[in-house]
């Protein structure tokens, strides 16, 4: 009749409809097989009944009858098992349509992704990303190292004090005392000349690191 209105069932629709024939026909087989089996707990009873009095020519004849009723329900196990089997491959069969109409739609979500996507700007992001990158790590670094350099003497200075005084606390010199006790003169003197000695190499480290911080920057301003 689909064909005489102009519609035509798409195939999931056909694969549902006869998945639902062919679990109609399974309730029907169940409902027949349980049927039989009333029937069959029946015969037993009624063929005990009939051997108690002696009438054993309808004991045969009822025990035949139990018989073809336990074929017929064997029958009816077999056909449910198929059917449950087409029925099965009913459900894989719509699931692989699924699955196929799935993949056709993320192919084509896919295909229009890449002909919106634009090689060359991509590279070109990218590269500017990395460059951008590149600067970022090189100020870090160049401001690591501006703080590092103007903390640096006082932790030194600071490190050396707790480790002398640690030594002589080891070796049980009081230094305030000892200080007390020494010669002015004779530490006054190398005292100075350390002075001197040290700020003539600060001079030139300072000037080293501030050639140093100016190459980076200048570096810096040509990215």
């Amino acid at each position: 009749m689909s064909f005489l209105f102009g519609s035509r069932k798409t195939p999931a629709e056909l694969l549902r409809e006869n998945k639902r024939m062919i679990d109609k026909s399974i309730r029907e087989i169940e409902r027949e097989r349980q049927g039989l089996q009333t029937q069959e707990k029946k015969l037993i009873v009624e063929i005990k009944k009939n051997a108690k009095q002696g009438q054993m020519g309808a004991v045969r004849v009822m025990a035949k009858d139990l018989i073809r009723t336990r074929h017929q329900v064997e029958k009816f196990y077999k056909l449910k098992s198929q059917l449950q089997g087409v029925a099965l491959r009913i459900q894989t069969l719509k699931s692989t349509q699924s699955m196929g109409e799935a993949m056709k739609g993320v192919t084509k979500a896919m295909g229009q992704m890449n002909r919106q996507m634009n090689l060359p700007s991509l590279q070109k992001i990218m590269q500017e990303f990395e460059r951008q990158n590149e600067k970022m790590e090189l100020v870090s670094e160049v401001m690591g190292d501006a703080i590092d350099d103007a903390l640096e003497g006082d932790e030194e200075e600071e490190e050396t004090d707790e480790l002398v005084n640690q030594v002589l606390d080891e070796i049980g010199i009081d230094t305030n005392s000892e200080l007390l006790n020494a010669p002015s003169t004779s530490v006054a003197a190398p005292a100075a000349k350390n002075k001197v000695a040290q700020a003539e190499p600060t001079g030139n480290e300072d000037g080293g690191i501030d050639n140093d911080l100016q190459a980076r920057l200048d570096n810096l301003r040509r990215m």
